[in-house]
């Protein structure tokens, strides 16, 4: 199809996909779960791409048989090193989608959707956590998202470990008591936690639903808990490191760089934690401009491929009109 992009965003919960026309308007949408080449492997997460984005082109009424665009923006969790980024790319060419193709971490699709110009800093938070940078100059830096073995603390799954850890310690007597034990237990339907650790390690209740208590966490805190209070605070910590050590490496503490926060969990959070994070990156850059993203990533992902076609900015300006949250 001659002036289409079809674009994708894939976290490591969930996938969007939009084919967007070259002025910028939305011609179908579809949504399905993260199928990150990390977990279901590069040859799983082309086969679920595919069905997503044939039910976006079938949203509105478009052909859903290759080629379905002339630019295909691909943004996903799981690229964190290049050979990453060529497995997908060389699979996704393949299959013939389109005639042009980009693909990177998802966290760039994040800087793009947030910015003015695709410049500045950005962390995203769901499942996991990770940051990235560009300069105006075109330098640009990024960790990689694997967890403890690549430095990172502060993921939603890692936030609702921590919930869970201080609720059983409260319990048993180890730690401080919190909230979060009634808290916990009652999320589970558990008498007691000693019961949802054995039903955890017996694989009767699914780990996935751990993720589930980082929302539950920053209830917990903002009703006064100090034990989970300081988990948050440590949270707010974290995101400002990650952030700081971007504006540093890319010389952007003494500009006004645009700091993008999204994800699940920071568009999640309440205006106080989000406070937090910004008072903590004006110590670093007292000029920093620090926000909560306003569209959803996969619009970054447009953006890149309209970018690509040399679409207008009323176009991108219109692109984003249209998808901003309500």
């Amino acid at each position: 199809m001659s002036d289409t992009v079809v674009a994708i965003d894939g976290g490591n919960s969930k996938t969007e996909v939009l084919v967007v026309s070259r002025d910028g308007v939305v011609l179908g949408a579809s949504r399905g779960p993260g199928v990150s080449p990390q977990r279901v492997g590069v040859d799983g997460c082309v086969a679920a791409l595919e069905e997503f984005v044939q039910e976006a082109l079938r949203s509105g009424g478009l052909p859903a048989e290759p080629p379905f665009a002339v630019h295909t923006s691909a943004y996903l969790a799981g690229l964190d090193f290049p050979r990453e980024e060529e497995a997908l790319h060389k699979a996704l060419s393949a299959r013939g989608w389109s005639s042009t193709l980009d693909v990177g971490n998802d966290v760039l699709a994040l800087l793009r959707a947030g910015s003015s110009d695709g410049t500045g800093v950005a962390v995203v938070c769901g499942a996991g956590i990770n940051g990235a940078g560009f300069a105006p100059d075109g330098r640009s830096y990024r960790f990689p998202a694997l967890g403890k073995v690549s430095g990172d603390w502060g993921g939603g799954y890692r936030l609702g470990e921590e919930a869970l850890w201080w609720a059983v310690r409260a319990e048993d007597g180890r730690g401080p008591r919190t909230a979060l034990e009634s808290a916990v237990a009652e999320y589970y339907g558990a008498s007691t936690l000693l019961d949802v650790v054995q039903g955890l390690h017996f694989e009767e209740i699914d780990a996935a639903s751990i993720h589930g208590l980082c929302p539950l966490l920053f209830e917990v805190a903002a009703a006064g808990d100090e034990v989970a209070q300081d988990v948050v605070t440590r949270f707010a910590e974290e995101v400002s490191l990650l952030v700081a050590a971007i504006m540093r490496r890319l010389d952007l503490t003494t500009s006004a760089p645009e700091v993008i926060l999204g994800g699940g969990v920071l568009t999640g959070v309440g205006a106080s934690v989000i406070a937090d994070i910004e008072r903590r990156c004006l110590k670093v850059a007292p000029r920093a401009q620090v926000r909560v993203v306003e569209v959803n990533p996969v619009v970054g992902a447009a953006l890149f491929g309209l970018d690509k076609l040399g679409a207008s900015d009323d176009a991108k300006a219109a692109l984003k009109a249209a998808t901003q949250r309500a």
